[in-house]
């Protein structure tokens, strides 16, 4: 079965004036347009290709690698807006519909979404949605506390980032434990750090417990090198200072310089702290 939406590995079959037809082991064909060709090929060889409906709404695949495929989440830029819905920029010729009905606020041309692609199923067409709480699932989750995950960041709230976990679930991060300018759309790894009783997940962008020693540790010691081997900064230092010197909180902070100074790398002296 030719999978839209997806990478699919087919057979070169025949080639015509408009074409090479490339088939799967059931049977089932599908044209890659002339411009997509190789230059050099023979019949029986394998590509591996993206199949999706072109602008007549017919099968076809490309070489060309989109900037989503199905059942994922994206950044993406709306570069139209019409009768039918948003239209998106996911670097194929055809750009990817929002329709109105899936757009949790009206969109704006010009302007970056995260969305979510799928296979409506009633037109055998890929679209997208910003509504994309629906499509993530807390009741069975796949991660564990202390667990590395890959996060999306998706919108701010009065408490601070919501987060899709694994392209799988909805996690947050406080503002109160973020340290680096987060954006939405930015691609980060982060930690599980909590999975509540209603399987609401907290997420921390720092590594967890023992992890974020030596991390914390090198940083504090790279920058010390990179300012001439001195910090006016210390363990009484303000919070603020921290966080912007160093993106992390100041009980990171002193972790790191106390596994330093248990080194013999540094002295902490009340005018700062300084490589030894």
């Amino acid at each position: 079965m030719i999978k839209l939406g997806e990478f699919n590995t087919l057979e070169i079959l025949r080639s015509t004036s408009v074409g090479v037809f490339l088939g799967d082991d059931e049977g089932n064909d599908i044209l890659l347009p002339n411009k997509y060709v190789p230059e050099v090929f023979e019949i029986g060889d394998n590509l591996n290709l993206f199949c999706y409906l072109d602008h007549e709404e017919r099968p076809v695949a490309t070489n060309i690698e989109p900037d989503v495929i199905v059942n994922e989440f994206q950044l993406l830029q709306v570069v139209e807006v019409n009768g039918f819905g948003a239209f998106l920029d996911w670097g194929l010729e055809k750009h990817l519909l929002v329709p109105f009905r899936e757009q949790r606020n009206k969109m704006q041309e010009g302007q970056w979404y995260v969305i979510y692609c799928y296979l409506d199923e009633k037109s055998n067409r890929l679209v997208a949605s910003n509504k994309i709480d629906r499509f993530l699932d807390n009741d069975e989750l796949t991660v564990r506390v202390r667990e590395e995950v890959e996060l999306i960041v998706t919108r701010q709230t009065d408490l601070g980032w919501e987060v899709i976990i694994n392209h799988k679930h909805k996690g947050l991060v406080y503002f109160n434990e973020i340290f680096k300018k987060v954006a939405v759309g930015d691609i980060v790894t982060g930690c599980i750090k909590t999975i509540r009783g209603d399987n609401k997940i907290d997420v921390s962008l720092q590594p967890l417990g023992e992890k974020v020693l030596e991390p914390a540790a090198n940083k504090i010691y790279k920058t010390l090198e990179a300012h001439g081997g001195f910090l006016p900064l210390n363990d009484k230092s303000d919070p603020e200072e921290i966080k912007e010197k160093f993106q992390m909180s100041k009980k990171t902070f002193k972790k790191g310089i106390g596994t330093l100074y248990k080194s013999r790398k540094i002295a902490i002296k009340d005018d700062g702290i300084h490589i030894i």
